[in-house]
This record gives structure tokens, sequence and C-alpha cells, in this order.
């Protein structure tokens, strides 16, 4: 089974203060770790958790974060050229999509990956992709044995 992508607004709900998304986003991690749903991300995505977490103020926690993402995916999605393009393809496209989204988009399709579980609607407009919000990801279906 294809695995879904999971934007960095899941892992930012899952670790973060209280609010209506924490603990949707900590039940769909666990599904993944448990390999009960089948879930990739890629090494931008790790980043931009860094990043944010970062930039409020919590270095320590950007740094668990991302080393706990590590273990959790070991096999991290890479930003080849190839994703570069297609990105650039995507954003010229679709001007409510942001670069760093333009990279998430273009990094599944060049995986063949065609669902992501985001809060960001700016997906909706992407033909190919399909969105599932953290708040219904429950509903996802695991792995074929």
């Amino acid at each position: 089974m294809t695995p879904v992508f999971l934007d960095s607004n899941v892992f930012l709900y899952a670790a973060g203060a209280g609010h209506p998304l924490r603990a949707p986003c900590q039940a769909l991690l666990t599904r993944v770790g448990n390999g009960a749903l089948a879930a990739t991300t890629s090494v931008e995505v790790v980043q931009e958790v860094m990043h944010v977490a970062a930039r409020r103020g919590r270095r320590d926690a950007a740094a668990a974060l991302a080393d706990a993402l590590l273990a959790l995916f070991p096999g991290l999605l890479s930003v080849t050229p190839a994703v570069v393009s297609r990105a650039c393809e995507l954003f010229r496209g679709h001007t409510d999509l942001s670069v760093r989204d333009a990279l998430h988009a273009a990094t599944m399709l060049e995986n063949g990956i065609d669902t992501i579980v985001t809060t960001d609607r700016h997906f909706d407009g992407l033909d190919r992709l399909r969105r599932i919000d953290p708040s219904r990801a429950g509903r996802l279906r695991p792995p074929a044995r």
C-alpha cells in the first residue's frame, strides 16, 4: 500500500500545547509507530518542524523532535533536483501554493504518493493529490498485509 505523506503541522500539533488537533495528531502518529498506518514524510518536513520549534524558542525541543522523526521515519524522502524542478512547475501553476508546499507536493508526486495529511487547504487545489485533515485521519486504512 502506498503510504500517506504527513505534513509538518501534524507533528507540530502532536508535540504542541493544548489544541483540538493535538489528540488526533498524536493518535495518528501512534498508528504509524505501531504499524497500523503506512506513512512517510520528507527531509524538508523535518527541517520545517525544527525551524518552527526553534523559532518559538524551543531549540532543545526542536532537536529532540527531529531525532524522534528520524527514528519514526528512517527512510525520509529526499528533495532531489527532479523534485525541485517539479516544485517550480507547481509553484508557477498554483499562485496560492507556497514554495514549501510546492516542494512537499512535488516530493509526493515524484514518489508516487497521492494522499497528504495536513490542515493546509492549499493542497486542495492540486488535481492529483488528496488532502485529509488530521481530525479525519482516523479513517485511514491500515497497510495491506
